[in-house]
C-alpha cells in the first residue's frame, strides 16, 4: 500500500474542485450571464474560468476547495475526468448532456451501494479497505481501464471511457486521491450524479415504452379513421 503525498492530495483538491465547479457553473451561467450583461457574451466562459482558479488558488481557509474537501472529502478522479470532457465539450461548442451514460450509471449505482452497505457493516465484506491492496487494486484497475479504452474505441460512451481513463492514469501514477482505488472511482456527489441519471433514463424507458403501447402502428389503424361496424 502507497499513499500519496499530504501536498499533492492539497493540490489535486483544489484543481479537481475547480473543475467540478466550473463544469456546473458553465452548464448555466453561459445562459443567463448575456441576458444581464450582453457585452459578455462572448467573453463568458473565460471570465468563469478564471475566476473560479482564482478562488481556488487561494490559501488555506479563503480556498472553497479547503470547505469543500471537510465536506465531502476528495472528489474522485472519474468525476473531476467527467468535469473536464464536459468542461472540453462546452469549450469547443459540443452539446453536452447533463445525465451519465445509462450503463455508467446503473454500474456505478450498484458498485456505490455494495460499498456503502459494507461500510455500513451490513454486508461486511471489507471491500473497502481491498481498494488499498496492491494486487486487488491492481486488477480492478486494469479492468477499468479496459472497460474505458473499449467504450472510447468502439464509440459506445466516449465521454465516460474518457474520464475512466482518466480517473485510472490518475490513480496509477500518483495514488490520487486517497492511495484507494475506490476513492479514485467513486464519491458521494458521483454516486448521487450516478443515481439520478438512472432514475431519469429509467422514466424516460417506461414513458417511451408506455407511448409506444398506447399508439397502434399506422397499418392497424383503417384509412378512413374509425373502422365502421
Amino acid at each position: 500500500m502507497s499513499l500519496p503525498d499530504l501536498a499533492l492530495q492539497i493540490i489535486y483538491a483544489r484543481i479537481a474542485w475547480g473543475l467540478i465547479a466550473a463544469a456546473m457553473l458553465l452548464s448555466v451561467l453561459p445562459t443567463v450571464l448575456p441576458r444581464i450583461f450582453p457585452q459578455l457574451a462572448q467573453r463568458s466562459k473565460a471570465i468563469v474560468a478564471i475566476t473560479i482558479a482564482i478562488m481556488m488558488a487561494l490559501p488555506g481557509a479563503a480556498s472553497p476547495a479547503y470547505w469543500l474537501t471537510l465536506v465531502f472529502q476528495y472528489p474522485s478522479g472519474l468525476l473531476a475526468g467527467y468535469s473536464l470532457v464536459a468542461l472540453c465539450a462546452r469549450w469547443t461548442e459540443r452539446p453536452v448532456d447533463f445525465l451519465l451514460h445509462p450503463a455508467f450509471a446503473l454500474v456505478l449505482t450498484l458498485v456505490g451501494i455494495v460499498l456503502y452497505l459494507d461500510a455500513f457493516g451490513v454486508l461486511a465484506l471489507g471491500l473497502y479497505y481491498r481498494g488499498f491492496d496492491s494486487d486487488a487494486a491492481a486488477l480492478l484497475a486494469i479492468a477499468a481501464a479496459v472497460a474505458g479504452a473499449a467504450a472510447v474505441l468502439m464509440r459506445w460512451a466516449v465521454s465516460g471511457g474518457a474520464a475512466l481513463l482518466a480517473a485510472v492514469l490518475l490513480f496509477s501514477l500518483l495514488r490520487l486521491p486517497t492511495g484507494n482505488l475506490w476513492d479514485a472511482l467513486l464519491d458521494p456527489l458521483l454516486w448521487a450524479w450516478a443515481l439520478g441519471s438512472v432514475v431519469v433514463a429509467a422514466r424516460r424507458y417506461y414513458h417511451g415504452r408506455s407511448g409506444r403501447i398506447a399508439t397502434p402502428p399506422a397499418d392497424l389503424v383503417p384509412a378512413g379513421g374509425i373502422e365502421q361496424i
